[in-house]
């Protein structure tokens, strides 16, 4: 990686996202692993190359990855850098295609840099923070992507409110991701997530024109002393405040 100092954020978050999955693709294909838990080592080796580059590249931040201790203080830092080397360890290790890597900056709780690569879909791709592009068209009838292990019961209930369908996807950067790609209209989850989970997919989509909250409709916070985020919806704009109904209606009950 050269001329990394004059990257912007986005910048050097695209780049750590493309590298992390192309180390885990070949650390996957290489069959060095043979015989041993293949996502436990690619968790690792793609936090280390994550957190020793921000050590050097950004050494002034703060730090918040699933498979890092934290950097002490980071609460009260105006900048962290949320990170998940390995979204979707079992999908990873499985041979499937919905997994993610995620490098997101908040700033001041915000989720405002992001880039989520997507390293076994189309030769790798990256989406960015800093690349908006136009949402493609909506299908009707609409298709709403949950855990393909887990559907939560209010995803239940949005896909009835809009007559559509759900979609079961590995990872939750993948999910993210299929909304923006035009894969799908919506993500629904509830039952327990981390910061980490989807601060870079939220910096992504927001920028690409998605709506992301809470399933009460109040706003995504990170850096919290409690880095559980629980639920989120993410879809297109025209869609928030009917799934944001339907899920009143179950939780309301």
């Amino acid at each position: 990686m050269t001329g990394e100092r004059a990257m912007t954020d986005a910048e050097l978050a695209a780049r750590l996202a493309e590298t992390a999955g192309q180390i885990l693709i070949y650390l996957r294909a290489s069959g060095l692993l043979s015989g041993k838990p293949l996502g436990t080592a690619g968790d690792r080796t793609a936090d280390s190359f994550l957190m020793s580059t921000l050590k050097t590249l950004r050494s002034e931040d703060a730090v918040l990855c699933e498979e890092s201790r934290a950097t002490p203080g980071r609460t009260s830092a105006n900048r962290v850098w949320i990170v998940d080397p390995l979204d979707g360890t079992r999908e990873y290790s499985e041979g499937r295609k919905d997994w993610a890597v995620h490098v997101a900056l908040a700033i001041d709780g915000v989720a405002t840099v992001g880039a989520v690569a997507l390293p076994d879909c189309d030769g790798g791709l990256v989406l960015r923070s800093d690349e908006p592009s136009a949402l493609p068209a909506a299908a009707s009838p609409p298709r709403i992507v949950v855990s393909r292990t887990r559907p939560p019961p209010e995803a239940e209930a949005v896909a009835q409110a809009l007559d559509g369908q759900l979609v079961p996807m590995g990872s939750a950067g993948a999910k993210a991701m299929a909304v923006l790609r035009g894969e799908a209209e919506a993500y629904v989850h509830s039952g327990g997530q981390y910061e980490w989970d989807s601060c870079a997919p939220v910096a992504v989509a927001i920028a690409h024109g998605l709506t992301c909250t809470r399933l009460d409709g109040s706003p995504l916070r990170y850096n919290c002393a409690n880095v559980a985020l629980p639920d989120l919806v993410i879809c297109r704009p025209e869609l928030h405040e009917t799934i944001l109904s339907a899920v009143r209606a179950v939780t309301e009950v």
